[in-house]
């Protein structure tokens, strides 16, 4: 119904879980269960998005990807600052506070793009562009925060560079493993003409690509679409497709249906004031 309004299924998959989450109906009373699962759906949505995205393709975009993402994100981020050090913020509590605004949800944005068919299209791509920029500015925001944190104990400032350590090394590990070890693992599920094992196959690369990244205090998105980024120049790429895309389906419609319900609408109405104003900004 909400499609046929013009206003996206997210926005009704939002509803749907309003309305029977515990703030609703209350049909079901623990969302967090279901988002813990659900955002597998997350993760499949953005592998099968970096299956479209050949790495020749993303380096032909790479003028957008560090220019209008650079500039989105420091033009917004100087924006909010500001506004944080008005309302009388300290300016590291402001700048941070700045750059997880400047952040966007990849999936809901990507699922909008996806059901306009604008994915692919010049104005999507600069979207897309944006986003990846802003997924890859999470190692280099958390190298901010650790030298804006640092306090006299040097322990403590050693365990938050090993931290930003282990994620780096899990981006060039889980590269590394893509490059030279997928495409083989796949040639050789592939001869055993069995459609069940290049299925699981595909799975065990999604979650752990995922998991990897989780481990280096990253995205699991991100994990998963360097996944797909990887494996887009395989003779595979379609069958994989083929094979995640039922999970991606229902996983993400799940995820949305979680969101909804975790949504409390006393708080809305208690809040509205500053929620307007943060939508604005």
């Amino acid at each position: 119904m909400f499609r046929r309004l013009g206003l996206g299924s997210v926005l009704g998959y939002l509803a749907a879980g309003l309305a029977i989450g515990p703030f609703g109906l209350g049909l079901f009373d623990d969302p967090q269960a279901i988002l813990h699962v659900a955002e597998l759906g997350v993760v499949m949505f953005l592998f099968v998005i970096g299956l479209e995205m050949r790495p020749s393709h993303l380096w032909s975009l790479r003028k957008e990807i560090f220019g209008l993402g650079t500039l989105q994100i420091a033009v917004c981020a100087l924006v909010l600052s500001g506004i944080g050090l008005v309302l009388g913020f300290a300016p590291p509590v402001a700048f941070v506070a700045a750059s997880g605004f400047v952040l966007t949800s990849t999936a809901v944005v990507m699922q909008l793009l996806a059901e306009r068919g604008d994915v692919a299209l010049p104005p999507g791509q600069k979207i897309v562009a944006i986003l990846l920029f802003e997924d890859l500015l999470i190692v280099p925001l958390l190298a901010i925060v650790a030298w804006m944190g640092a306090s006299g104990d040097p322990q403590a400032a050693t365990q938050r560079w090993q931290d930003i350590g282990i994620g780096l090394a899990c981006i060039v590990g889980l590269v590394v493993a893509g490059r030279w070890l997928l495409n083989p693992l796949f040639r050789i599920l592939a001869a055993s003409k069995a459609r069940e094992v290049m299925t699981a196959a595909a799975l065990l690369v999604v979650l752990g690509a995922a998991l990897l990244m989780q481990v280096g205090g990253l995205s699991m998105a991100m994990g998963a679409f360097l996944a797909g980024v990887l494996l887009s120049e395989s003779t595979f790429r379609h069958q994989i497709e083929a094979d995640i895309e039922p999970f991606r389906g229902i996983l993400l419609g799940l995820f949305f249906l979680g969101v909804g319900m975790s949504l409390d609408l006393h708080v809305v109405a208690a809040d509205w004031r500053l929620i307007v104003a943060g939508l604005l900004a």
